[in-house]
């Protein structure tokens, strides 16, 4: 039964499961407003936008508060967005498949990435959505 659900799953695409509803923020926002934006919305990441469009996105995600910002000590109402994201991103077209997408995230590391489709990001997938899409 198990490997039904995992055949399934590979010819589920990302934009099946991804989350469409992307947050986004300022570099130059404080991890403060970041986090009470992040606590608003509910989720556990936010893109933060591109300064041009020659410029890439960052992500900044709980893991990067709690490691960069909290352990240190430092104020979060004293450090900025921009000093404790990741950036460049890894990205994932709509049209991925999920099994490729589980295989980039185990390689790279990451647990999250935003949806590209060539102009704009439509979405983040994340491993939470491919672990729920595996039917059984």
């Amino acid at each position: 039964m198990i490997e039904k659900g995992l055949r399934d799953l590979r010819f589920t695409k990302a934009a099946d499961v991804m989350t469409k509803d992307v947050i986004c923020i300022d570099g130059k926002e404080t991890v403060a407003d970041a986090v009470k934006l992040m606590r608003e919305k509910g989720v556990s990441c936010l893109i933060v936008n591109r300064r041009g469009p020659e410029d890439a996105w960052g992500i900044m995600t709980r893991k990067d508060v709690v490691n960069k910002v909290v352990d240190p000590g430092k104020d979060p109402r004293e450090v900025k967005v921009f000093e404790i994201m990741s950036k460049p991103l890894i990205t994932v077209s709509p049209g991925l498949a999920l099994k490729y997408c589980a295989r980039l995230f185990n390689h790279t590391g990451i647990r999250r990435a935003p949806v590209f489709d060539g102009k704009e990001i439509v979405g983040i997938l994340s491993n939470t959505d491919i672990f729920k899409a595996i039917k059984v």
